[in-house]
């Protein structure tokens, strides 16, 4: 493959790309949202998160890994509880990974 069939290539690419995206973007500011929908949204990113983070938090290579020797068990269940408690994410982040390093650090695992 040429350069000058890479490059167009490139460009094709980039040109659907970029087109579905004003097209989508053009119309966006006359489509309601309904207002349930709105709120159903603002879960999203967290639904994706605990979906990514459980079964890495929950499970090991043998199986269910529910114990204190587990760092990704105890950095889950600490933020859990912070983010109960305090409610403020950039806290919740912070203290579970710190626990979940220290963890590691002290305990292994």
């Amino acid at each position: 493959m040429s350069n000058l069939e890479l490059a167009l290539i490139i460009l094709g690419m980039f040109i659907v790309t970029y087109g579905i995206r004003v097209v989508l973007f053009a119309g966006a500011h006359r489509a309601e949202i309904p207002e349930w929908l709105d709120k159903a949204l603002k879960f999203v990113p967290i639904s994706v998160l605990t979906a990514i983070i459980a079964p890495m938090s929950l499970t090991n290579s043998e199986g269910l890994a529910l114990s204190l020797l587990n760092p990704w068990f105890v950095g889950a269940l600490t933020s859990l509880l912070i983010g109960l408690v305090f409610k403020r994410q950039l806290l919740t982040i912070c203290v579970g990974v710190l626990v979940f390093f220290l963890m590691k650090l002290f305990v292994g695992g």
